[in-house]
This record gives structure tokens, sequence and C-alpha cells, in this order.
């Protein structure tokens, strides 16, 4: 039955869309590259150089990854969460979605999922037999379930165990969740644990980030790591906070760690030592404005009566609906666009939306982020002038893709 299951698993669609843009093209097409999302910027240079002059480290590590490594997250995530955590309560993988993997084998109850969420979550939870709860959202409430939705849910069955999986600032829908306190009350009133997955927290506009941990820390795993506020996203470095009332769970994640990926990169761990304890303010600084500017840009040039869309508030993505589109589903949607625009989307049934839908996520992030970020300072404002200038694709794609929206 399993090995059924993994011959009928589909690859993660994001990896998908980036292989079919290559090949597109090598066939001599102009692809505009607005499905993959990853960070379009530099990893800070003090960085680099640290994974270089750490290159010689070829022992293996820790499972649960190098002790002063844990130390210093475990610092920058009390400071930032302003709740104590101790190295022992992290816990470093190859990637947070390795992690996720190990932590949905482990877990004995079922998933709670909203839709829309990340595409691997729910391939993991196939993958691991765990049965998922899909909670349909809504755009007024930032495409995030309410205490009511998820309610609904625990009161079918109240002995199940469950995991809510958290995405803020989300993917694919570019959006901060606001009503983290509700949702707090219902996890801590039928004792649902949180895996609340903040890759992109460091990239929340509005420098304004709040996360569910606050409100319920011993509740909450926080997934965090290297691939999107440092650019990092081909290292493979992530991490677990676990809360001290979970060091049974993180037990038997270094167990099936050691029976997986043995322990992550050594260079790469000692070089993130750096990446946690310098200060990097201005290339985040600039890194924020750029994606807000840049988001900003194609929300305000996509709106309208045919296209409904919520401005983005974190990471690098949108998630538009068209409105009046002849077509069975967002998939079909998705590749008209491909073949009529050369704009490369993904459908929102990819992320747990209702296939009718025609909702499609958008990263906006098919420009040179090293160059623009070298160009600005951190109080340059960001106009149309600089994106013509320093995200061309950006602008062109979305006059491709608004032309689209207007003649079909």
């Amino acid at each position: 039955m399993f090995k059924k299951i993994v011959k009928n698993l589909e690859p993660s669609s994001t990896l998908k869309i980036n292989e079919i843009s290559k090949e597109l093209e090598k066939s001599g097409k102009e692809i505009f590259k607005f499905g993959f999302g990853q960070s379009p910027f530099a990893i800070p240079t003090n960085i680099v150089d640290a994974l270089r002059d750490n290159a010689s480290h070829n022992k293996y590590l820790p499972m649960q990854g190098l002790q002063n490594l844990r130390e210093v997250i475990a610092r920058f995530i009390t400071t930032k969460k302003k709740y104590e955590y101790k190295s022992e309560n992290i816990i470093i993988g190859p990637g947070t979605k390795e992690l996720m993997f190990l932590l949905q084998i482990l877990f004995d109850g079922e998933i709670l999922l909203p839709a829309p969420s990340w595409v691997s979550y729910h391939p993991q939870a196939t993958l691991s037999r765990n049965q998922v709860h899909w909670i349909q959202t809504k755009r007024e409430n930032n495409w995030f379930p309410t205490a009511d939705d998820i309610e609904k849910i625990i009161l079918k069955n109240k002995e199940k165990n469950y995991l809510l999986f958290l995405n803020s600032p989300n993917n694919p829908s570019g959006q901060v969740c606001s009503n983290l306190e509700e949702i707090s009350s219902v996890a801590n009133k039928y004792n649902i644990l949180i895996l609340s997955d903040e890759i992109y927290s460091e990239l929340t506009f509005e420098n304004n980030f709040k996360s569910i941990s606050n409100f319920c820390p011993e509740k909450t795993i926080i997934s965090d790591g290297l691939s999107k506020w440092c650019a990092a996203g081909g290292w493979r470095l992530g991490y677990f906070v676990i809360p001290k009332s979970l060091n049974l769970l993180r037990d038997k994640m270094k167990v099936l760690a050691s029976e997986t990926f043995s322990s992550v990169s050594s260079p790469i761990q000692h070089a993130a030592i750096k990446a946690y304890n310098s200060d990097h303010k201005t290339y985040l600084t600039k890194a924020r404005k750029i994606l807000k500017g840049v988001g900003d840009y194609v929300y305000e040039n996509l709106k309208s009566n045919n296209t409904i869309i919520n401005k983005p508030q974190g990471g690098f993505y949108l998630m538009p609906e068209f409105i009046n589109k002849d077509f069975s589903n967002s998939n079909e949607m998705c590749d008209n666009i491909l073949k009529k625009t050369c704009v490369a989307l993904l459908p929102g049934s990819d992320f747990g939306l209702l296939p009718k839908k025609m909702i499609a996520r958008l990263s906006f992030t098919d420009f040179d982020g090293e160059k623009f970020m070298q160009n600005i300072e951190v109080n340059t404002k960001i106009d149309e002038t600089l994106l013509s200038e320093f995200a061309p694709r950006i602008v062109n794609g979305t006059k491709r893709l608004k032309g689209w929206v207007e003649s079909t």
C-alpha cells in the first residue's frame, strides 16, 4: 500500500514549474518565471566568507546540530519571541522540509491544513499516512482559518490529537495572520499542537511580525531557517524550536535524524553561526523595501474588477483570482496563461484551494536582487523607474498578464 502511495505521488509543483520554465527557455522562448519562489538576493558577504573559512570542517556533527550554532539560534529566538529558549530546544536539519517530514512521521494524530497551504505539507501527510482536514479559508481573513473553522473540525472527535500547520507570512498568499490570539485560544482549549512555519518572518514588510508562539509557546514548534531571509535556499539549513513540554518528541526526532540525514553539512553549520550572530539590519531593510516595492507594483497593476487580489504583506507572493474566466479548473487556466503570455504561474489547486476557483500563485522574484540591492540605499523610494531598470522582467511579465486579463 505504501509503495503504491509513493508511486502515485507527483513531483513538488514548485520544483516542477521551475524545470518546465527552464526547458521552455532552452527551446528559445522568453519565460517570465512567476511560478517558482526563491529569494532573488545574494547571500550576505560575511556569511559566504564564513563558509569559505570553515570549508575544512569534515567531521560528522551531533545529530541535533552544532552546539555553538544551537546556542546562537536560541539567543536569537529568545530575543525575537521574548520567551526563553535554550540550545536543547533547537534541532538543526537539512532545510525545514526534512524536519517537517520527520514530525509528520512521528505525529500520532490528524493534520489541520488551512487552504491555501504550502505544497509539501499535504504530500508529506500522505506519505506519513496522516488524515488531513482541509480548512477552506477566506480572502477577508487574509486566507487564514478562524477559531470557529478549527473548532468545527475538533468537535467531530475531541479524542483525537491534532497538529495545525500555520504559515505566516504565507506561501502562497503573501498574507500575515492577524487573528493569532483567537487561534491560540482554541489551541489551548483543545490541546492542539501547532507547527508555526516562520520561514518568511524576517521578510514581513511592516517589520512587526508576531508569532503564534507568543500566545501558546509550549504548544508551538517554530520552524525557520536560512533559505528566505538569507537567500541561502541551496545551502539547506533549517531548524525547529521545540519547547520543553515536547522533549519526548524532540528526542524521537533525533532518532529519526540519525537514521535519515545523520547531520547537516559541517561547514554550513559553522557558517550559519555568523548568520545568526551578526547584524544584518541594512541587508534585511533593503530586501524588505525592494520586495514590498516590487509586490506593490504587481498588485497595483493587476487589481481590477476582473482580478481580485490582496496587497502583499510579506515574503514574495501574491494570489490573484481571475474573475469571469471560462476554464474548468485553475490548472487549465495557468496552462492557458503560460501558452498565451509566457508567464509561468502555479494554480491555486496545488495549494489546497478548490480547483474551480480561478486562483493562481504569483511569485515576484524574477529579477536580479543583488544588482537591485547594490543600487539603492535604505531610504531610497522604490518607484517605477527603478523597477523598469532593475526588475524589467517583473514589469514586462505583469504587463503581459494584465493584457491577458483584459483580452479574455
